[in-house]
């Protein structure tokens, strides 16, 4: 027995040994080489790569580091790896080098949605309804990509060339393309037509290095068909270049008008005015703006309002104040920094309070459905101490956004709410897309926007098949939201089969009678005077 088992004391002696055999061990054959210079950062990184027991990945664990480092700095502040450069600053620089499609994952396929005019794609053939099923010798159909994935393969440096095999409705066997990549176009202007004989629209989806041409040539293409006011549409807009925000506002104010003041710790007050005669400095304008509308958007609807100019109407804006600088590392990454907050002209910040949790912060626009935000004005309270004053006496708000002059809630009816389930699965769209798939040929001899709009009516077969699909997913109804579903569906679902037609120009018009804040702006600009600045 004895032999067997050992008394307590033993066996804790035989751990203490153990314990201080590995505390011993840690020096034994240790190379007599240590850190010199550097910061700490450096110092870790060197004894990682000299001493961890496998050969780490030095630059993997760098770039970590330091996107860590970038996040506990502030929400916006933020690190680009090499592989991520380009797919974050293309969309800002105005253009692209690519085959010229736009897509759709479609089934784990990828589906051509749109075919670029003029651009490489078309030049060989490539159609809208394409299924692209192989990428030079790799098959990419159901391989469960993702988006970023698609454009890795498909994007690529100008004059190279990729080769792609496609799946053809109607036609047997897969169809092949070389296609030679070229410089593809990014529009920060959705779309810019006239509503009325009076009133035009133009809706700008980002402030990126072209905006301000394209902003212009929308301006004078309205002013042309008669616009005398306008609505600018900034919802969904999170932002872009300061310089592009500050060209935009100074079209709509005074040479002298201060549009907005940046400030930070080593960088000095910087004022910034309209510096010349705007297109639209004497024109009527009313600026929607929701909860996306963030950063150089938030400039421009508070560099209006605080300038007594305008109206500004929707839900209340992001709340981004802050500026960020992007520098470019020894490796070509780079970094955003945040150097700078941006003040509207009346001196406040808009810049939405942050925690140190990122989820939080990003997820606040969920915060404010939860709290009744969306749904009633009242539920937005501001402290007293972000009250200020524009030149007229109106009061305005920092600390959280830009506040509307003119609120308009989202609608809080309970025989929507199938209706919403099915637009906010994705189900409306994912059946308009296969609707025009399916239909492409039928579909092709509506020639403008016009004569689909007059002519095409969505059948009580094909809500039908919505309801179906609806069904097929586990989304019920009671008849009466059906009958909702129903009326609603007639506009939506046409616009977006419009789209995929015409793209933008195919969907606004048609979407603009249910748009709720559009119809809004059209009301308050019909019941004002037209020397009402």
């Amino acid at each position: 027995m004895e032999n067997r088992i050992r008394p307590a004391w033993v066996i804790i002696l035989l751990l203490s040994g153990l314990l201080l055999g590995l505390y011993i061990n840690k020096g034994v054959g240790k190379r007599q080489v240590t850190f010199e210079g550097g910061s700490k950062f450096d110092e870790v990184m060197w004894y990682v790569d000299n001493d961890y027991v496998e050969k780490p990945d030095a630059q993997k664990l760098q770039d970590e580091a330091i996107a860590a480092m970038m996040e506990k700095l502030d929400p916006h502040s933020a690190f680009i790896s090499l592989d991520e450069f380009n797919e974050v600053n293309d969309p800002l620089l105005g253009s692209f080098d690519g085959i010229g499609v736009q897509f759709r994952l479609e089934k784990d396929t990828i589906a051509i949605v749109n075919v670029i005019k003029g651009g490489p794609s078309e030049k060989v053939g490539i159609m809208a309804g394409d299924r692209i099923i192989y990428v030079d010798d790799t098959l990419v159909a159901s391989k469960k990509l993702k988006n970023e994935d698609v454009m890795r393969k498909l994007k690529g440096p100008k004059n190279t060339k990729v080769r792609v095999r496609v799946l053809r409705r109607g036609v047997e066997g897969l169809l092949d393309y070389t296609i030679t990549r070229d410089a593809i176009p990014t529009y920060s202007v959705d779309i810019a037509y006239m509503l009325d004989k009076n009133i035009g629209y133009l809706k700008l989806s980002k402030f990126s290095a072209t905006t301000a041409d394209e902003f212009k040539k929308g301006i004078r293409d309205l002013k042309a068909q008669g616009m005398q006011q306008l609505v600018f549409d900034l919802r969904g807009n999170t932002g872009g270049f300061l310089s592009a925000a500050v060209d935009i506002a100074d079209e709509f104010l005074h040479k002298g008008s201060l549009i907005v003041y940046t400030e930070g710790r080593n960088r000095p007050r910087q004022y910034m005015k309209a510096s010349r005669h705007g297109m639209l400095e004497d024109m009527p304008v009313v600026v929607l703006i929701d909860g996306e509308s963030a950063s150089a958007s938030e400039i421009v609807a508070g560099a209006l309002q605080d300038n007594d100019r305008g109206t500004i109407i929707g839900r209340r804006s992001f709340g981004k104040g802050l500026v960020q600088e992007q520098i470019v590392l020894s490796d070509n990454s780079a970094i955003r920094l945040t150097v700078a907050r941006y003040y509207t002209p009346t001196g406040r910040c808009i810049q939405k309070p942050y925690s140190g949790d990122l989820e939080e912060y990003m997820l606040e626009s969920l915060e404010r459905y939860e709290n009744g935000e969306l749904f009633s004005e009242d539920s937005i309270h501001f402290a007293d101490s972000l009250k200020y004053t524009t030149p007229k006496g109106k009061t305005v708000y920092g600390g959280g956004g830009i506040m509307p002059d003119i609120y308009v809630p989202l609608v809080n009816d309970s025989t929507e709410y199938y209706f919403n389930r099915i637009v906010n699965k994705g189900l409306l769209y994912q059946y308009a897309f296969e609707y025009t798939d399916k239909h492409r040929k039928q579909l092709q001899q509506y020639k403008t926007v016009k004569s689909f709009d007059q002519s095409f009516v969505v059948s009580d077969a094909m809500f039908d098949e919505l309801v179906k699909l609806a069904d097929e997913k586990g989304i019920k109804g009671t008849e009466e939201q059906r009958q909702v579903a129903r009326r609603e569906a007639n506009t939506l679902l046409k616009a977006y089969i419009a789209r995929n037609l015409f793209d933008d120009e195919g969907f606004y018009p048609i979407y603009a009678s249910m748009d709720e804040v559009l119809q809004r702006a059209l009301e308050e600009l019909k019941t004002k005077n037209l020397t009402d600045r």
